[in-house]
Parts: structure tokens; C-alpha cells; sequence
């Protein structure tokens, strides 16, 4: 019996989603370099910028936010790409480099969180909560049960497959119109809430399941039952990317933050290089902040390392389908237990942190006013149809989304998305400046 196995040659092809003809490569620029900067360049990307990555953004406007979280994950994802593509150079397709499979991760890393709502989890959480709320069960009455559960499981990671495939650009024409592998590289959960992991974790609505059937079909994906797709192999470096920056980078900002001590940090990413000793000037010269940025840089040395080795030793059950988990998981104990521990610390340190919690709770209080005053305006206009019946409110929430509005042809399900892609789209402080305004206006 043969195994079914994906391959290289089609895992890579250049093939475009949307309706724009292939073309030739610029002078200097390959079709993923062109992916690269449509996604630098898109207005999602840029308003990453304004969103929590993990502690508020308007009293610690100094640390990191989704933007820079992002840039650094594309960073470290391209040194992946890279690493592996000189390690599988002999399978790569005729006229490919490692610097392509660099760059194809290293576009995925910067549109991974790409549709986050305002607030980052704590948005996920309190827009799946306002949608499972008894009250607020009419506005859902016409749907199918598949359509109440991309509202009721909100995904992140789904809204960012539809931002990249759907609505940002050439609005339901192809998005950004990306080719097949940086499309299929930023997909972590390639299935529909139908078939959700048990942390309810996945990465396509409905309204792009089409979008998902044909990207399975153009990378050759293994489908492994009637909800669900194989990852495609570079998803797990971008996964992996993602997972070195903020189980340190996290670390780091809280340390600047006095949230954690230096000492803490320390111990554990010495751990993880193997070492005793922090290789730098003892002269007491140098400060905690400088000497945890150079100790963070060789960390990150250390476990790229393993993840690229990791990678290549899995490489036959990852193109099969058959790989569980996740690379971080599979890697020696020195790096599993070193990242475990950074992630606990941020987890009872960081997270947990009164004024994160604060935030948090008024992420709630903004995202429901959000979502009432939209969702009930898409509720009015999908009973009523014709915009001259519409409330006052109402028509003046549809002047506020400009050309984003919904329009007569759409149904239920659509009007609503449409509420849900404006809210989703905005930064922590617009949503909290809109919320205050419909709330008290002056």
C-alpha cells in the first residue's frame, strides 16, 4: 500500500488566487517578494499597528504591538524558510532557491494575525460571547446551524483567511489575490468550524469554504476527512515563527514592564541554550534591558536550530499528513521544556497582570456596544430591505461604513459578516473611541 504524500512541486506552485492571469516576475521580484509586499502594503496590515499584541497599547505605547509582533515573527520565519530550503534544495521545483521558501513563510508570518479583532483573544472571547448571549439569539434565528457557529466559535485566525482571500483589496475578488503556498503557509487550522480542534480552533468560514476547496486542490493537500485539510508543510515553520516570538518576546516586554525579574528570564533562556553562563560584560556597564536583548538573540539561534533539524527528521510524516502537533512539541526536551516554561511564566505572570485583566474586562463593554449597534442595524436591514424604511440610527451606521456597507443582494449571514469584517478591521482605540461616542456622545 502507497502513502499518499504531498509534494514540493505542487506545494509550490505559482498559481494566484483570484482572477489575475500569472505574469512574469518583476526585475528583482519574484511572485512571492509580490506577495510579501501586498500584504506589507494592505491597510489590514498596517492597522496591526494599533492593536494589543499583549499589554495595553495606550498606557505602554513603548512595547510591542501586533505590527512589530508580526515583523519579528516574519524574521524569524524567513531564517526557517531559508534553513529548510537549503536543506531540501535537490527537491525544490526547477529555478527555485531556499530564499524562496524564505520568503513565502516570511509573507504567512506577517499576515498571521492579520485578523485579529481589537483587543487580540480577549476581542475572540467577547465577540463569541455576545453572539451566544440568550438575548441576542433573534438576530442569529435565520441562520443554518453552520453559519450560527462562525459567529458563536469567531476565529481570528478564520477572519484572517477571509481578510487575505476575500475582503481586503478586490473586495470578494480575490483579496489580495496571493498566490496558492503563502495562502495555504498562513493557514494553521485548514477547516471550517465544522471540523474545530477541541480548542475550537480553526481558519475558514463558510463563506470561504469554496476559497479552501480549490487552495487544497492547486497545493495538492491531503485531505484528511470531509471537513478537513492537511496543513501545507511551511504553515509549520510559520507556526513555529510565531511560537519563538512571543513565548520570549512577551518575556521580554514584561521584564522592561517590572512586571517579571530579569533573574527569571534568565535561568530559562540559558536553559534552553544549554549554558550556565550569560556570555556577556560582567563590568556592570551594560543594563538588564541590553543584556536580555543579546541573551534573547542567542536563544533564538538556539532554537531556530532545533526547529529546522526538527523539520527536516519529520519531513516524510508532515508530507503525508500524518505529523501531530506542532514542531516546538517535537523538539528535544532542552528547547520543549525551555519554551514550556517561558510560556507558563508569561501565563501566571504576564497574563494574569491587574491591569491586562482591566483591559481585558473593558474589551467586553466595548466590543458588545460595537457589535449591538451593528449587528441590530444588519438585523433591521435584512427585515426591511429598502434603505428609505431604515431608523435614523441605522442608516447613519451604513454612512459610518462608507462603501463596506452591505447591500440588498446579500443575505443574513453575509449582512452580518459584513458588521463583523468593520469591527474586526478597527484598532483597540477607535473601537474605544466609537463605543464611547454611540454610548455618550461629546
Amino acid at each position: 500500500m502507497t502513502t499518499e504524500r504531498m509534494n514540493w512541486h505542487q506545494l509550490l506552485t505559482t498559481e494566484r488566487h483570484g482572477h489575475e492571469r500569472l505574469g512574469h516576475e518583476d526585475m528583482g521580484r519574484s511572485h512571492f517578494h509580490k506577495d510579501h509586499d501586498r500584504i506589507v502594503f494592505s491597510g489590514a496590515f498596517r492597522k496591526l499597528g494599533g492593536k494589543t499584541q499583549v499589554h495595553p497599547l495606550a498606557k505602554y505605547d513603548h512595547i510591542h504591538n501586533r505590527l512589530i509582533h508580526s515583523m519579528e515573527v516574519g524574521s524569524v520565519g524567513r531564517s526557517l524558510g531559508i534553513r529548510v530550503g537549503e536543506t531540501i534544495r535537490d527537491q525544490l521545483p526547477p529555478g527555485f532557491q531556499p530564499d524562496d521558501l524564505g520568503i513565502i513563510v516570511q509573507a504567512a508570518c506577517l499576515a498571521h494575525d492579520i485578523g485579529n479583532p481589537p483587543f487580540g483573544h480577549a476581542g475572540e472571547y467577547a465577540i463569541q460571547d455576545w453572539f451566544k448571549r440568550p438575548d441576542n439569539q433573534k438576530y442569529l434565528s435565520g441562520l443554518t446551524d453552520a453559519q450560527k457557529r462562525d459567529f458563536e466559535m469567531f476565529e481570528g485566525n478564520a477572519q484572517g483567511f477571509r481578510t487575505l482571500a476575500q475582503t481586503e483589496y478586490h473586495l470578494n475578488n480575490g483579496g489580495l489575490r496571493l498566490t496558492f503556498p503563502t495562502l495555504g503557509a498562513s493557514l494553521k487550522y485548514p477547516w471550517t468550524a465544522s471540523g474545530a480542534n477541541h480548542k475550537g480552533k480553526f481558519s475558514c468560514f463558510q463563506s470561504e469554504e469554496r476559497i479552501l476547496q480549490e487552495l487544497g486542490h492547486k497545493l495538492g493537500l491531503i485531505r484528511i476527512d470531509e471537513h478537513r485539510f492537511a496543513r501545507h508543510p511551511l504553515s509549520y515553520l510559520m507556526e513555529a515563527a510565531d511560537d519563538i516570538c512571543y513565548a520570549l518576546i512577551d518575556l521580554e516586554d514584561a521584564v522592561e514592564l517590572s512586571i517579571i525579574e530579569f533573574a527569571d528570564v534568565e535561568e530559562i533562556f540559558l536553559d534552553i541554550q544549554g549554558t550556565k553562563v550569560l556570555a556577556l560584560d560582567d563590568s556592570g556597564n551594560v543594563s538588564a534591558a541590553r543584556q536580555l536583548s543579546a541573551l534573547r538573540s542567542k536563544t533564538i539561534g538556539c532554537i531556530v536550530d532545533a526547529v529546522v533539524a526538527t523539520f527536516v527528521r519529520e519531513m516524510d510524516s508532515i508530507l503525508s499528513g500524518q505529523f501531530q502537533g506542532d514542531l516546538i512539541a517535537s523538539c528535544p526536551d532542552q528547547i520543549r521544556n525551555g519554551i514550556g516554561r517561558a510560556k507558563d511564566l508569561a501565563f501566571n505572570k504576564v497574563f494574569m497582570d491587574v491591569q491586562k485583566t482591566e483591559t481585558e474586562i473593558g474589551a467586553y463593554t466595548v466590543l458588545s456596544t460595537l457589535l449591538e449597534t451593528f449587528i441590530e442595524a444588519g438585523f433591521e436591514f435584512h427585515q426591511k430591505r429598502d434603505a428609505k424604511q431604515l431608523s435614523y440610527r441605522t442608516k447613519r451606521v451604513f454612512d459610518l461604513m462608507s462603501g463596506e456597507a452591505p447591500g440588498p443582494q446579500m443575505s443574513q449571514y453575509e449582512i452580518y459578516q459584513r458588521m463583523v469584517d468593520n469591527i474586526a478591521g478597527m484598532t483597540d482605540n477607535y473601537a474605544s473611541y466609537l463605543a464611547r461616542q454611540i454610548s455618550s456622545p461629546g
